[in-house]
Order: structure tokens, then sequence, then C-alpha cells
């Protein structure tokens, strides 16, 4: 069973903040024992995360005393937060001590690092799986009642996988840049907590110059980001930046374009870095599959291969083993961190292990012939042009190549695409049309101040309707 029992010397630093804040192992077992002793029983509680000490002690003793975390991004609206607490039920709400008048007269029976304990009298406890360890939302969302069921086997099988491939150590220093209720994020948390490891915990953004201070006087080892934080690095001229203390670079939360692989891959081979393109679902606890940074030069379109304890295969439309290389299949994950399944209420949190190990992630992909696996599209990205198929995310790679954002989406016999720069609109219209040989009438661009992402950096298809 996974928890965070510390293992380490006590005096070992976990948490150094951006608010001053520095805690050691001994600290986080202290605080969680004290937590443990207000919540005496199993049950279920909704933390709202920030990537702040208050949060990450709070997530940390809930795993210790085998408390459920469901996991919400601390800025979730009220009206859905108000939603998710009818259809779940939880007994208690750990959330920014700002946060807590919304629930008057709600009781606060703890607090700590400015955030507190709330105690909502209502909700009765109920029974959970023994093997629940905590709730994640897929693909970062937090309005949609849909949650991942996550075991503490998958979470252990996880973190030490990852502690295993990135060869973390005790002496590593993460730098928080995405949020820890998305599974990527959390996974850097797990990871290095696992080994010990003192995560440096921010809400400061790349694009704040307090981030880069705050990196470069606690001297980060490593930097984690979704592809359109990668573009944001090369805006600001990462690859200029002189930063001798950080020496892993992490990519995952979806394709990153092989011309970016190259350019930071190259630039972290020329000043002793090491870059890991990833692949990762929630419904996998967080990643699947990593590149080995030697291979990122050579092969900048992969996905590389399954983690140590997983493996691929790829099926065809009739669920038939590909044995072939270079041909498309859906992608077959087998691993300890595949989660037990889905839940959307309470009371799905007493089912066991429904997925057996086994996720058929719904991306459709191809293996080389030296076994690397190259993501080539989603299941459910396609439309029908006039009968024949057009993949989105492939029409998305193929307009990467004149545009700096987009977004495809659509209906069968009309390809929408969204861009952000006005002035080439026509000119989009034009060159997709005799690339891929679409009618012009079948296809409108359409243009946005900024394509809508969500809290993990993933393009939300609630599209403006502007022309």
């Amino acid at each position: 069973m996974f928890s965070f029992q510390v293992h380490h010397p006590t005096t070992n630093t976990a948490i150094i903040a951006d608010d001053g804040t520095r805690l050691t192992y001994g600290d986080l077992s202290d605080f969680s024992g004290s937590v443990n002793k207000v919540i005496p029983n199993r049950c279920l509680v909704f933390l709202l995360c920030r990537n702040t000490p208050g949060a990450l002690c709070g997530y940390f003793s809930f795993l210790t005393g085998r408390i459920v975390p469901l996991m919400l991004d601390s800025t979730i609206n009220g009206a859905l937060l108000a939603g998710l607490i009818k259809t779940y039920k939880p007994q208690y709400l750990w959330l920014p001590d700002h946060r807590a008048d919304e629930f008057m007269p709600a009781k606060t029976v703890f607090s700590g690092y400015r955030y507190s304990l709330v105690k909502l009298e209502t909700n009765e406890g109920f029974p959970l799986h023994d093997d629940l360890a905590m709730l994640l939302a897929t693909s970062g969302s937090t309005g949609s009642p849909k949650f991942v069921r996550i075991s503490y086997e998958n979470l252990a099988a996880n973190a030490g996988s990852i502690a295993d491939y990135l060869a973390i150590g005790e002496h590593e220093r993460p730098v928080t840049t995405l949020p820890m209720s998305y599974s990527y994020g959390l996974s850097v948390i797990n990871s290095h907590i696992l080994m010990g490891a003192a995560i440096l915990l921010t809400s400061k953004t790349l694009l704040e110059k307090d981030f880069w201070r705050f990196v470069k006087e606690h001297k980060a080892s490593s930097l984690s980001g979704v592809p359109y934080m990668y573009k944001i690095l090369k805006r600001i001229n990462f690859m200029q930046m002189d930063l001798p203390s950080l020496t892993t670079l992490t990519q995952a939360g979806g394709r990153l374009s092989s011309e970016l692989v190259h350019e930071f891959a190259t630039c972290c081979a020329g000043s002793g870095k090491k870059f890991f393109v990833m692949y990762g679902q929630t419904e996998a606890t967080a990643r699947m599959a990593y590149l080995p940074a030697r291979y990122a030069l050579q092969k900048p379109e992969s996905i590389g291969n399954a983690i140590p304890g997983g493996c691929f295969s790829l099926v065809d439309e009739n669920g038939t083993e590909i044995e072939e290389h270079d041909t498309i299949g859906e992608l077959v994950y087998k691993g300890r961190n595949v989660s037990m399944g889905y839940a959307n209420g309470y009371d799905d949190l007493m089912k066991g292990d429904e997925n057996h190990g086994v996720l058929f992630t719904g991306d459709l992909a191809k293996r080389d012939s030296d076994h690397f696996y190259y993501i080539v599209g989603r299941n459910q990205r396609f439309i029908k042009i006039f009968g024949n198929r057009v993949s989105l995310d492939e029409t998305e790679i193929l307009l990467e190549k004149i545009v700096p954002e987009c977004a495809c989406t659509g209906q069968d016999d009309h390809l929408v695409i969204y861009i952000t720069d006005m002035n080439r609109m026509a000119e989009v219209k034009k060159y997709i049309s005799a690339v891929t040989e679409i009618h012009p009438t079948a296809v409108s661009v359409r243009h946005c101040v900024e394509i809508p992402r969500n809290e993990a950096g993933k393009t939300h298809f609630f599209l403006p309707d502007i022309t």
C-alpha cells in the first residue's frame, strides 16, 4: 500500500514556498498527525488545490491517514462546487481560508498554513472501497461530475516508475508549474516526495519575473510543462537563460511539435540538461510512456516506450493485436498504474477495480521497427468531409507549419479552424484546402483573441463563434 509515510530523514527539506515557508519531512509528519486527530474515520474530503503549503500539507495528511481526497482547483466556480458537493456528499472540505465563509454556518474544525478544514454536518459518512486513495478529474476538468478512481497501488506504481526513469533522488528540487489538481502536476509532487526531495512551491507563471527569481534563488533542478508552456518558453528566450542548477525538462499533456522537441533537445544537449518527452492519461494515474533524453533528437515525434513496469500493444478495429510495424491501431496499455475506473457520484466509491490493469487509451498510434511508439490521432477526433475521414489532430499539425496558434473542430462535411491572427484567415483556408484537398466550401476559418485552454493547458473546445 502506498502512502507518504516518512521514510526519509525528518530533517530533510520537503517544501520551499514562494511565501517564505520552509517545511521539513518532520514538519509534514507532525501536521499530518494533527489533521488525522480531527478526522477520526476514513471518509471523503474535497481538496481545493493551490500550489501552496496549505494544500500540499493537507494532501500529504489525507493520504497518510487514508482519508480520500477529491482534487479540485481552488478557483472552481461556487455553483459547480455546490453541484459536486451534492453529487459526492463529502464530509469535509479542505480549502483556502478565504473560501471558508462560503459554507457558513458549517464549522471550521482545523486550520493551518492559510487553509481551513470545514465539516459539512449535513453529509453523513458512507463506505469507501478499501483500495481507493483519491479522485482525479479527467483532463484537468473541474466542472464534470466524472472522476477517475485512483488506488494506493496506482500511486505507488506510477510514482516509483517516474522516479526510476528520471533518476530522481533526495537532492532534486522540482518547481511547480502545473496545478496540483491536474494528474501531471500531481505526479511531479508524488514522485519527488516519494524520494525525499524538496518541492519548490509557487503559483507564479512562466511569464512572471518573480517565477524566474524563485527558480534561481532556490536552485530548481527540474521544470515540467504542457505544449503551450514550451511555446511560452521559446517566446521568452528560455534557451538563452543562465540556469545552471536546472538539469531536467519534462513535457507531457499533449503533442509538442517535432520542431520544438528538436529545438529544446538541442538546447539541452548543448547545456548538459536532459529533455524528456512523455505521454500519459489521468486514467493511468499520470504517465504511461517516456522518450529517453538520448533519443529526443533522433525521434522527436515519438512518445518512446512504456514506463518501467508497463507495456504497450496496438489493436485494430476488431480488437486483434497488430504485430506489423508502421501500422496504425488503438494504443493499449497494461500496468499497475491503470486506475480502478470512473466515478459519477458517491455511490460509485465502493466499486472495486473495473479495469484490471488494462487501459484502452482511445489514442491511435503506430510503432516503428525499433519499437518506439508514435501518437497519430484520437479515435473521437475525426470528422468526415464528403465521405472521407479527416483527423482534426493531423490537421492541427499541418497548420502549425504556418500559424503559431490554432484549434480545429467541426462536424461531418464542415471543418472549423480557429486562429488568433485575423489577417491570415484567407491564407489558412487556401493552405488547408490545398494540402488536404478538402473543398473550400467545407472549411470555415474563424478568429478568436486567444485559444481558450483549461487549467491543465489543453484546448477548451467551448470556442467563441466569431467570424
